[in-house]
């Protein structure tokens, strides 16, 4: 499932660079069940390859396309890691991977996470989530199918935990979450699994809501669009009480 997703990502971008520049726009516009953290991730390392091999021009032109998706999409956390000492990733890393564990074992037990989340409240913020994107990108990306099913399951999880916890900044949290659902949709996709799909479309939504960075009107926009999609599988007809509480 990973590697057919991957390839659709690559499929994509080969179509935008055969395309006439009148025409991006309009395939981009006709596959936005690819626009997510996974494309974005993907677009930046067929940029870096091609400016290994010397194509500069192809380049630019995918880096620009990625800084821009990550404007649309809300993905830019506006942190650079490279600003970091390794030692200093490495403890968020390690807290990160702390606080899924605490996730899985407990299946999403609050009275769990959230003393963990208490005593590391220094840490939740941009770099977290940066590291969470880049990590949960990498690693279910990689994942057999069944495997990244299980991750995406801790990490959508988490995204919820971290969506209603009280302390720190809700700032911060909302981005963390944010950055948790985005990466669980590169797995659940509507295709495969609709449902997990449609309740992540949701719960992105509901996130999008209570956002605090960004524009207001986008953060309502990005909402709606979200909301929107999780209706197209959460029909008055097929899953009434799903819908309703859409």
């Amino acid at each position: 499932m990973n590697e057919q997703r991957q390839q659709a990502y690559l499929n994509l971008i080969r179509s935008l660079l055969d395309s006439p520049s009148g025409e991006k726009t309009e395939i981009l516009a006709a596959n936005q069940e690819l626009l997510d953290a996974g494309f974005v991730q993907t677009v930046e390392e067929v940029a870096q390859m091609c400016s290994q091999h010397g194509d500069e021009k192809t380049a630019n032109w995918l880096q620009t396309l990625a800084m821009q998706l990550r404007e649309v999409l809300n993905l830019d956390t506006k942190v650079d890691l490279q600003s970091l000492s390794q030692e200093e990733i490495q403890i968020y890393y390690q807290f990160l991977m702390q606080v899924l564990h605490a996730t899985a074992d407990s299946s999403g037990n609050s009275q769990v996470v959230y003393p963990l989340l208490a005593k590391n409240t220094d840490k939740l913020d941009g770099v977290l989530a940066e590291i969470l994107r880049r990590w949960g990108t990498n690693t279910l990306g990689e994942a057999k199918a069944d495997e990244a099913e299980y991750l995406a399951e801790f990490i959508l999880s988490f995204s919820n935990l971290i969506a209603q916890f009280p302390l720190g900044s809700k700032a911060s949290n909302m981005e963390i979450a944010i950055t948790g659902y985005e990466v669980a949709l590169t797995v659940y996709t509507r295709e495969v699994l609709p449902q997990e799909w449609a309740a992540t479309q949701n719960n992105l939504a509901n996130a999008y809501k209570e956002r605090i960075k960004g524009d207001r009107a986008d953060n309502i926009e990005n909402a709606i669009t979200a909301y929107t999609a999780a209706l197209t599988v959460r029909t008055r007809e097929a899953l009434p009480q799903d819908w309703a509480a859409t």
